[in-house]
Parts: C-alpha cells; sequence; structure tokens
C-alpha cells in the first residue's frame, strides 16, 4: 500500500475493514441520490464511508470528472453515475 496514491490510502476503516468513498461535486442531484444509497448501505453494514469533492482536488478531477458521482470500495473503483443499493451491499459482503 506504500505505493498507493494518498486519496485511495483506506482511513479508520470500519469495523469490517471497509471504506467506501464517494467521489462527488456541489450541486450534483446524481451526487446527492448516490449518498442516499451509500450512507443507507453503510449504516445498515456497519461500514465506514467519506466523501470527496472533486472540485477540490485535481487528481480525482482529471480522473473521474466524467463519470461523477463514483463510488469507490477500499480504494478501488466500484461504480459511477447510479449507485445500486443491492450491488454495493453485496460488494461489502451484505448480502
Amino acid at each position: 500500500m506504500a505505493d498507493m496514491s494518498p486519496i485511495f490510502r483506506r482511513k479508520s476503516p470500519g469495523p469490517q475493514g471497509r471504506l467506501v468513498t464517494l467521489v462527488r461535486k456541489p450541486g450534483c442531484h446524481l451526487c446527492d441520490d448516490a449518498q442516499a444509497v451509500v450512507e443507507k448501505v453503510c449504516a445498515d453494514l456497519g461500514v465506514v464511508w467519506e466523501q470527496k469533492d472533486i472540485t477540490q482536488d485535481r487528481e480525482l478531477y482529471d480522473r473521474y470528472w466524467e463519470q461523477i458521482p463514483v463510488v469507490l470500495v477500499d480504494g478501488e473503483q466500484h461504480t459511477f453515475w447510479r449507485v445500486n443499493e443491492e450491488r454495493l451491499r453485496k460488494e461489502l459482503g451484505g448480502g
């Protein structure tokens, strides 16, 4: 993990050792929808999640601008644009 970009390093993983990151921007209705799903699934499963503002991070902007919102699980891209609750739950081991 030493050579991994700092934006993808885990911070305080949840009890299950997982971290979900929502990459979003202000004023984005798809981002709001994605956040609602991420909040619900992570709360149900006890998984830590964080959000990052793509407008405040050049590396995220360059990598994901055309895909936001983007959901990362443990630093790996899980999905973009629309978040499927069941698929995220399955990825996190909750069903």
